[in-house]
């Protein structure tokens, strides 16, 4: 009798141990997200709600920064946040719905449910295609003007459908990859078409209530919304108000809001089979081209310098003063969620470091930026002490430097009138950045303020030796009288241009597409149109349509193994994976 009492008294005891560790390493856990997040804050970094999930259970959600700056309301884990591009996956979720109710089909036609819809298109695109950025619909928040023109005014989603519709497709449907709003705003139209319903009704009645997301639904500018957050963007070293956008524009595409605690029980819902069958989810998240699935981009991540590879599905925002991101790690039931009111946040970032906390891993400490502290001396400061501040920063591994970050803040001080600063400025980017034909040109349009011609027609044909693609270096060269040569770019075989043909993984969810024309090659990253490379050498090419560059390496075998990417003064590189 003893023996028993002895041995029941040692299991209590191992287990109050094993729970008091676990408590205690779960504690440790929120205390460095928490620390991490505030690092993020203090450098002006974000500014909105987090939730963060271990095996399913939440274990930390605070917000953090200002909801409304003018009235000093906090976020909070239920402050309301425009979604941007996380509002596909309800949309992908309403379409999947409705293929199991047999009322759409993945391999049917738009034309099939749009009869009015122009058959040269709508006959070759079906559902699959709109699910998976792969219908070759140009995409309307790319078109020229479009937020100056269009994203203002209120549509009816027949009329704003039509400013696209009749437009040439970028490529046959199903053959590549392009990320497009257009598509995602025509599956809403369809949705409405098949049942006869409003968007926002369709996903009231079959996601939102269901699952009791109080907290979500349509963003609209009229209705009073309680604890909606407002849209900020960063204006030099403070915010201002978010530019208006009329939410009829994004709809089925990024119009939805939630909070971080709707998005966890929208998440908790996906492993179960509530709103679709097993078989339905399966064809839901499997990734069709450049890992991108229905409405979740798909892929593998490593978590610092563990071996394994673990599946990530997850989808960012961006919309008017808002980005958002929701991660899934679901072979453990991991969640992030990232709500941001300020744009352009560095959530994958912050993402990364969170991942590493859960799985044990050391962070890597968020890098501050150099460009606040840059603008306070350059405006305070001689030049001289400006550059040895800049360059002690520069050397400091605690510090971020952002070439366009430092080029806006020239263009800031331009704009002030304070030419001798902007030019201060634009010559430390320059510096620190040689090989980036952008930093050339911007000095040289403050040379061409400051009446140094000169200084000006040296700068831009800097410029112009970097990127022989850069038009607006032309154009300002001939204004200032110069005749311009442009240097005729260089000849590569078909042969060496066939060999650099594949895919290059930049990122978990980033890659570059290479494809080759004849004699031309083109590249298509992730979410965007495809553009041509332009060689100056065997292995080196550019692009006309932004600063950016590529270079081709091979092994010692000769092989193309990876390419890298040198965009924003960053070079990036991307392994070869077909």
């Amino acid at each position: 009798m003893k023996k028993i009492v002895y041995s029941q008294s040692f299991a209590l005891m191992a287990l109050f141990l094993w729970l008091t560790l676990s408590m205690s390493f779960a504690q440790n856990k929120v205390a460095k997200i928490d620390a991490l997040v505030q690092q993020y804050v203090a450098n002006k970094q974000f500014n909105g709600s987090v939730l963060v999930a271990e095996k399913g259970q939440v274990i930390f959600k605070k917000g953090y920064g200002m909801a409304n700056m003018e009235w000093n309301i906090p976020n909070a884990p239920d402050t309301k946040f425009r979604l941007g591009s996380i509002t596909k996956q309800f949309t992908a979720m309403l379409v999947m719905q409705l293929v199991e109710k047999g009322k759409l089909k993945l391999a049917g036609h738009v034309t099939d449910y749009l009869p009015d819809y122009p058959k040269a298109t709508g006959d070759k695109i079906t559902i699959h295609h709109l699910l998976t950025h792969t219908s070759g619909i140009p995409n309307y928040t790319s078109f020229p003007g479009f937020f100056q023109t269009k994203s203002r005014d209120p549509y009816k989603p027949d009329a704003f459908l039509k400013t696209f519709a009749d437009m040439p497709l970028d490529f046959e449907p199903g053959t590549k990859f392009s990320y497009s709003n257009s598509g995602y705003f025509l599956l809403g139209v369809l949705i409405e078409k098949v049942t006869d319903k409003p968007y926002a009704d369709v996903l009231q009645e079959t996601i939102l209530g269901p699952l009791q997301l109080k907290d979500t639904g349509y963003d609209l500018f009229s209705p009073i919304l309680p604890k909606r957050a407002v849209g900020y963007e960063k204006q030099g070293a403070s915010y201002v108000n978010a530019p208006y956008l009329d939410m009829s524009i994004p709809y089925a595409a990024g119009s939805l809001y939630s909070t971080v605690e709707d998005l966890y029980k929208w998440d908790q819902a996906l492993y179960t089979d509530k709103l679709l069958s097993a078989a339905s989810k399966t064809t839901m998240f499997t990734p069709f081209l450049d890992y991108y699935a229905y409405g979740w981009n798909v892929g593998k991540t490593k978590v610092g310098s563990q071996k394994d590879s673990l599946q990530l599905i997850e989808h960012g925002g961006g919309i008017n003063g808002f980005n958002t991101l929701i991660s899934r790690l679901p072979q453990d039931r991991q969640l992030i969620v990232l709500l941001n009111n300020t744009g352009g946040a560095p959530l994958s970032d912050m993402r990364r470091n969170i991942l590493r906390i859960l799985y044990d891993q050391p962070v890597e400490a968020p890098k501050k930026p150099i460009t606040d502290l840059l603008r306070q001396s350059v405006r305070t400061e001689p030049v001289a002490r400006t550059r040895e501040r800049f360059n002690a920063w520069k050397a400091d591994k605690a510090y971020n430097l952002n070439e366009s970050e430092i080029n806006a803040l020239g263009y800031e001080l331009m704009g002030e009138g304070k030419l001798p600063e902007s030019i201060n400025v634009f010559t430390l980017n320059a510096e620190a950045f040689p090989n980036s034909y952008n930093v050339y040109d911007s000095r040289g349009e403050a040379y061409m303020k400051a009446g140094n011609k000169v200084a000006a027609i040296q700068d831009y044909k800097k410029s112009l030796e970097l990127n022989p693609g850069n038009t607006n270096g032309t154009a300002m060269l001939k204004q200032l009288g110069e005749t311009v040569e442009t240097p005729a770019d260089a000849v590569v075989d078909a042969a060496t241009l066939q060999s650099y043909v594949g895919t290059y993984q930049l990122a978990p969810t980033f890659s570059i597409a290479i494809t080759r024309q004849d004699n031309k090659l083109f590249g298509q990253a992730t979410g965007q149109p495809p553009f041509e490379l332009f060689p100056t050498s065997n292995t080196k090419f550019y692009l006309k349509v932004v600063d950016a560059q590529v270079t081709f390496v091979k092994n010692d075998k000769g092989e193309v193994e990876q390419l890298i990417l040198h965009q924003n003064g960053r070079d990036m590189p991307g392994k070869r994976v077909q």
